[in-house]
């Protein structure tokens, strides 16, 4: 029996990949946002343990509707790739029954070894949709605004573009931080260059996770900023799809 770490459930997503999802949310991830809105699921061999077999037994009740929406399962986090092989396993049961799979990811996972491209070699042959969070561009900003530098993480796009698996490109606006005009051309500059992308969500900072900061006893390291307003919002998708030779950049409505 496959275990995975899962922080919770959501049975009735509309946000996390085409149509109703069934959200799986793992426990534990690396790095270290100071945006992050899920700040509960960081730590790492924590959450309940919860089989394969349970997860499809829940997700099962939700069926007609998921499949009449044109929906699936995502997994997402913290960081689903922290747990490979139970994300296979629950990934191969979905494909089993007819379940649209997709990967909620930020990329940090990726090492450029045997080890790891087997392990997602064997993933990537049930997953249908990636949807990779690429938080700033520039790679000493990204390691000021989540702990680690983006190499391995534009890599891990490059690869999935070069096994052709269609993804999603995800970015989070946070005003004065990830909102530059040089910053987000180079963004959409990047996105060019990959294959696979089939749309890009910018995605407003918000501060409805910041009350789980305080909870913990954590400072909140972005107070202050407020969410963006439509207009920065359409600012960001225009300087970003002027580099993409395709219509692809999606704004919340």
């Amino acid at each position: 029996m496959v275990l995975g770490n899962i922080h919770s459930v959501e049975s009735f997503g509309t946000v996390d990949g085409p149509g109703i999802r069934f959200v799986v949310f793992t426990q534990g991830c690396p790095l270290r946002c100071k945006f992050c809105h899920n700040v509960d699921t960081r730590a790492i061999g924590t959450g309940k343990s919860i089989s394969v077999e349970e997860i499809i037994h829940e997700l099962k009740e939700y069926l007609p509707f998921i499949q009449a929406s044109g929906g699936g399962i995502t997994v997402s986090g913290g960081e689903a790739l922290l747990q490979i092989p139970f994300l296979t396993e629950l990934f191969k049961a979905c494909k089993a029954i007819g379940v649209h799979t997709a990967l909620d990811t930020s990329g940090c996972c990726y090492v450029d070894a045997p080890f790891f491209h087997k392990k997602f070699d064997e993933l990537a042959k049930y997953t249908d949709l990636v949807l990779l969070d690429i938080k700033e561009i520039d790679s000493e900003r990204h390691k000021w605004l989540t702990g680690q530098p983006n190499k391995h993480i534009l890599a891990f796009a490059r690869l999935l573009s070069a096994k052709h698996i269609p993804t999603w490109i995800r970015h989070v606006l946070v005003p004065t931080i990830t909102d530059s005009e040089e910053d987000l051309s180079a963004l959409g500059s990047f996105i060019n260059s990959l294959s696979n992308v089939e749309r890009v969500e910018i995605l407003p900072y918000h501060t409805m996770g910041v009350y789980k900061w305080k909870a913990l006893g954590l400072d909140y390291p972005l107070e202050g900023i407020e969410p963006p307003t439509d207009d920065e919002v359409a600012r960001a998708a225009m300087l970003i799809q002027r580099e993409i030779r395709r219509p692809l950049v999606a704004v919340p409505q």
